[in-house]
């Protein structure tokens, strides 16, 4: 009787986590809310057009997803998605080419909130790019196969994973800095190294092109450059229709003078742009900074 009974518990104690939580591919409000609360630990901004997202690949913040040796896309209308998504399709399209015989395709990569589908969640992540679509398989071993990869990824913290059925795909949000973390651990290699190995060299770009540069003392520091019109949506009491908004990310030692100095403006403007009573911050506190004008 008692063998019987650690028979049962084996298989449980396999699909739960150290902090006690079982692994499904079920999806649930839980889970979406893991992913929202990763994509703000990074400090990532949730697009919302798709000129947004071409800024972002100026500004090197997204890179291009092109068909490989091991994966494919089909119909994906923004083949572009952080670089740790990068390194992952890269590393488990190979793998499962190996296991399965055939490539991974991918369906869809960051996509802007004004291009979301009807049945997206609210609090989706893909408008961020960390976030992919997978096609199922028709075959049922390299869907078992892929299904026991996404399921030991999550356990491990580095992924949320969800079988979706309509239509038929699992959808991957991948938790960039613990995965790049993880890999690092079982290959040797440093962070850094991983994303080089994947990141393509940026073409020249015309200054009309950039409206803002990331300050190169500045390595954290997330950057979007926002036109006019996105500013005056956004309620930027500040907005001038020949100006810029740059979304700047807080560092440790900052100050409202310093940032002001480092980008040609005041405190007084970036007090009033992002309704600011005193000049206090906080390390990682994103502001709106009016630029130009």
């Amino acid at each position: 009787m008692r063998a019987v009974r650690l028979a049962i518990l084996i298989p449980f104690v396999l699909c739960v986590t150290a902090q006690g939580r079982a692994q499904s591919l079920r999806g649930s409000s839980a889970s979406l809310t893991r992913q929202y609360e990763q994509a703000k630990r990074h400090d990532y901004t949730f697009l919302r057009r798709p000129g947004d997202v071409q800024r972002f690949v100026d500004l090197g913040l997204l890179v291009p997803i092109r068909p490989g040796p091991a994966y494919d896309l089909a119909q994906v209308s923004f083949p572009y998605a952080r670089p740790e998504v990068k390194l992952f399709l890269e590393r488990l399209g190979t793998q499962y080419q190996a296991a399965c015989g055939e490539k991974l395709v991918v369906t869809s990569l960051v996509r802007p909130t004004t291009r979301q589908p009807r049945n997206a969640a609210d609090r989706s992540v893909h408008p961020t790019g960390m976030a992919m679509d997978l096609r199922r398989s028709n075959k049922a071993s390299c869907r078992q196969w892929l299904e026991r990869v996404l399921l030991q990824l999550e356990a491990r913290g580095v992924l949320e994973a969800t079988r979706e059925r309509r239509p038929p795909h699992y959808h991957v949000a991948l938790f960039p800095q613990p995965y790049v973390q993880y890999v690092a651990a079982q290959t040797g290699e440093s962070p850094r190294a991983l994303l080089a190995s994947i990141t393509e060299p940026r073409a020249d770009r015309a200054a009309s092109d950039v409206l803002a540069v990331v300050d190169p003392g500045v390595a954290e520091a997330e950057v979007e450059v926002a036109a006019a019109d996105d500013a005056a949506e956004a309620g930027g009491p500040n907005a001038e229709a020949t100006g810029s908004v740059v979304i700047y990310r807080v560092q440790r030692g900052d100050s409202l003078w310093s940032i002001a100095r480092r980008y040609g403006t005041t405190v007084e403007r970036i007090k009033e742009e992002n309704g600011l009573t005193s000049s206090k911050l906080m390390p990682k506190q994103v502001l709106r900074i009016p630029v130009g004008g």
